[in-house]
């Protein structure tokens, strides 16, 4: 009788497992495709806020549904064709539907106001604009301003693309902690 028992008890062991592999396959699959992923960052963009191969927990859902864009976010998106990429780009929001946008003699201005920014890596070296941002389009910049693919180089950033908001850095364990606004 024992024999009898003990295959039924390891095929339901198997049976189990497997169960629980695929659910927790399932759940990560879906926290990280709609609620937060992890991200690598690729390049060099957004010196020194973030530095190449840091690590950083993106916002997926919450700034979506409860939430929104603000001046100063450091969002992941897709960019538009017009920057013919491929993969998800990683830059600070610097205009908002409706903003003005203009680089003058080193200087970023945000509807004419001269805008305070610490963590540039160095002042722009090119004047830009004024342009002003349309209707559900933002405009991004990288920190690292003189190297950085961005809004100056394939225009504004459809809102429809932005995929999350970066809520902070993980990784290196020394530099923990809430990117620079």
């Amino acid at each position: 009788m024992e024999s009898s028992e003990k295959p039924k008890s390891s095929l339901r062991f198997f049976i189990e497992l497997v169960e629980i592999v695929l659910i927790a396959f399932a759940l990560s699959w879906v926290l990280r495709t709609y609620v937060i992923e992890a991200r690598k960052i690729p390049t060099g963009s957004m010196l020194p806020t973030i530095q190449l191969e840091d690590r950083v927990i993106v916002d997926k859902f919450f700034f979506k549904r409860f939430d929104h864009i603000n001046h100063g976010d450091i969002i992941v998106f897709h960019p538009p064709p017009s920057a013919h990429a491929t993969d998800d780009y990683i830059k600070r929001v610097v205009g908002l539907a409706g903003d003005k946008v203009e680089i003058r003699n080193k200087i970023t201005y945000l509807n004419d106001q001269r805008l305070n920014e610490p963590y540039l890596l160095e002042k722009p070296n090119n004047d830009f604009g004024p342009i002003v941002v349309p209707n559900d389009s933002v405009f991004v910049m990288g920190d690292n301003r003189n190297n950085s693919a961005d809004s100056r180089e394939w225009g504004f950033l459809p809102v429809e693309n932005i995929t999350g908001r970066t809520l902070f850095r993980y990784w290196p364990l020394g530099e923990i902690g809430a990117l620079a606004r």
